[in-house]
């Protein structure tokens, strides 16, 4: 890509990925763009943006729409991040909704990049249920989605090797959840785990019906892309997608002051949930 952005092609860009994913991309990210975009425009032999956006606009290019979203997509992510999260799943959300009759207990990580957060809930209920032998009574099933098709199917394979391996895990840990491979280099989650997490490509600005009700959403560190009107809807329809009583987890750094009322903020040891209130 050429050193400097056209302005008009920034805009026409900046419209673009709104639109494909809602990500909101503010001014002066023009380095951002050429340094995300630089490796796939060289691979197309497409020398400036405007000229990828004219790529991007014709007919059957679904799979290149598909891979500029990802090299836009932000995918920082590690095990047990803001670990006060799992705490109160196990302490307090978890031991309630033992008490209640019902089936499965349905779990959505919303945005879950590579996996750590999906497979870090599944561990978090693993560690649950044995500290907590006489209360499992109800399965738990946790949905895991992305937008980006290429860090979900990192993600499936469940295998991870240099620093996401420690990037919040110490070796106790390790050992528990994971099996080694490749000569120790790399750590694959066992299948304990991984069998209650399910991968599917989902866009967060997509229709929700086919993903059914949740108790619990976690959708951390992700509405800080998005515009407020999306804010808004999003989390409509995750207050519409969660059962009575649902909890929603949101980043360390994320609220939902002027985005909705239809939740109430809860407090456990320092960490912050919203609870779906009651019509």
């Amino acid at each position: 890509m050429k050193a400097s952005i056209d302005t008009r092609d920034y805009l026409a860009f900046q419209t673009f990925l709104q639109e494909a994913c809602g990500i909101l991309l503010g001014d002066g990210k023009e380095y951002l763009v050429a340094s995300r975009l630089n490796g796939l425009m060289v691979e197309l032999k497409v020398g400036s943006l405007g000229g990828l956006l004219k790529r991007l606009k014709a007919p059957g290019q679904r799979g290149l729409r598909a891979r500029v979203i990802d090299a836009m997509t932000t995918n920082e992510t590690f095990w047990f991040r803001d670990p006060g999260h799992f705490r109160m799943l196990q302490e307090q959300i978890l031991p309630e909704l033992d008490q209640k009759a019902g089936g499965v207990v349905r779990v959505w990580s919303a945005a879950c990049s590579s996996g750590q957060e999906p497979y870090t809930l599944s561990m978090a209920v693993q560690d649950y249920w044995k500290k907590s032998p006489g209360r499992r009574n109800r399965g738990v099933e946790i949905l895991a989605t992305d937008i980006s098709s290429r860090v979900l199917d990192e993600a499936r394979q469940g295998i991870y090797c240099g620093l996401s391996i420690n990037r919040g895990l110490d070796a106790q840990q390790q050992q528990r959840y994971f099996i080694p491979r490749e000569n120790n280099s790399c750590l694959e989650v066992k299948s304990e785990i991984r069998q209650r997490v399910r991968f599917r490509e989902f866009n967060l600005n997509g229709n929700y019906a086919s993903l059914g009700r949740f108790d619990i959403i976690f959708c951390r560190n992700v509405l800080i892309y998005f515009s407020s009107d999306l804010k808004k809807k999003i989390v409509e329809r995750m207050a519409q997608s969660l059962n009575p009583g649902g909890y929603l987890f949101l980043g360390s750094t994320e609220s939902l002051t002027q985005i909705t009322d239809r939740f109430e903020m809860q407090m456990v040891g320092g960490a912050i949930a919203y609870r779906l209130k009651s019509n």
